[in-house]
């Protein structure tokens, strides 16, 4: 594609260093917007901007950092207490992010609820579809006394399932919610956000704060962690230890639902954006120590903070390979993760 510059009006030009040429990829059915940035010229011509720094960039990209390892960290929490109770590495977890999200959309966008409302139905919504899915899934595949490694591969076929009818529901482009879809940024000394971003992070923020709170001081959080030491054990000591399980995977859900919706208010969404994020909240886990809630939280904060500042030196398509170069060097010097406790084998 080439943009005939003589048809452009007086005074105005091509900016930039591309060129009026572009090659672009559509398929039959799609459709591409192509921009060219535009500006005057000659004499009306602004005087040239001084190219950003690093410093410059620093403080923005390590809270855009901060801000998505809070939207892992919601998703990771789950993954790492399901695996805590269950011993399971659930594939299909992604797609529990993206049924929150698509949730949202169909509460605010089809039905016209208000973006708030939306959220917090999602979040129940989400909640109810995990507990569903031990109900009648998972708590049936225990009781038969399934194998971690063939669950583990029911997950992804499960994870495959799920994708392809979201994508047979919803269709496969990128879609926005209703409300907040582009908003102008405030500044706050060095930074400019977006409100929402900062509604969104005192919302995750809480909302950790909770769990982590409940996971500490309630009787529920004893009993989960009682059931990630020695299921045999809680059981034994009276713990109803599949109600346990039952109620993590609600509690899983959920939080997978609200990082969904809030992932899609951040870069919209689409059927496999849990798909996309799954490597990261595989990471985070890991990195954080698997099974651990606290090292969950504490991985996504580095892997958000570490994809982001790494666009400094690396082009943006390869951020992530920052966090997990970052995970190979942590888990190279301590294998159990970071906050991960040493096991004897054998």
């Amino acid at each position: 594609m080439v943009l005939d510059e003589s048809s452009l009006p007086e005074g105005v030009g091509l900016q930039g260093t591309l060129g009026p040429n572009r090659t672009l990829e559509v398929y039959e059915g799609q459709m591409r917007n192509v921009l060219y940035p535009l500006g005057p010229v000659g004499a009306n011509a602004p005087p040239a901007e001084v190219a950003p720094t690093i410093w410059d960039r620093l403080p923005n990209l390590v809270y855009t950092g901060v801000h998505i390892g809070l939207i892992l960290a919601l998703g990771a929490l789950g993954v790492s207490l399901i695996f805590g109770t269950m011993g399971l590495t659930n594939f299909a977890h992604g797609e529990l992010i993206t049924f929150g999200a698509l949730m949202g959309f169909l509460f605010n966008v089809t039905i016209g609820l208000p973006l708030w409302l939306s959220l917090i139905l999602a979040v129940v919504v989400g909640g109810a579809f995990g507990w569903l899915q031990d109900r009648f899934f998972w708590g049936w595949l225990r009781r038969r006394r399934t194998g971690l490694i063939g669950m583990m591969i029911v997950s992804i076929g499960l994870a495959m399932v799920l994708r392809y009818v979201f994508l047979f529901q919803f269709r496969g482009g990128t879609q926005q919610y209703r409300e907040y879809a582009a908003q102008p940024g405030i500044e706050i000394g060095p930074l400019l956000i977006a409100p929402k971003n900062l509604i969104m992070d005192v919302v995750a923020i809480l909302v950790l704060v909770a769990v982590s709170f409940a996971l500490l001081k309630t009787r529920l959080g004893k009993a989960t962690r009682a059931v990630s030491t020695n299921p045999s054990l809680a059981a034994a000591s009276g713990i109803d230890v599949d109600k346990i399980i039952r109620l993590i995977w609600t509690i899983g859900s959920a939080l997978a639902a609200l990082a969904g919706v809030m992932l899609g208010m951040f870069q919209g969404l689409n059927f496999q954006m849990g798909f996309q994020i799954l490597l990261l909240v595989f990471a985070a886990v890991t990195l954080g120590g698997l099974g651990t809630a606290f090292g969950a939280l504490l991985g996504s904060m580095v892997v958000g903070i570490v994809t982001q500042v790494s666009t400094l030196w690396v082009p943006t398509e390869l951020k992530n390979v920052g966090a997990l170069a970052a995970l190979i060097i942590i888990l190279l010097i301590r294998p159990q993760g970071i906050l991960g406790r040493r096991e004897r084998i054998g």
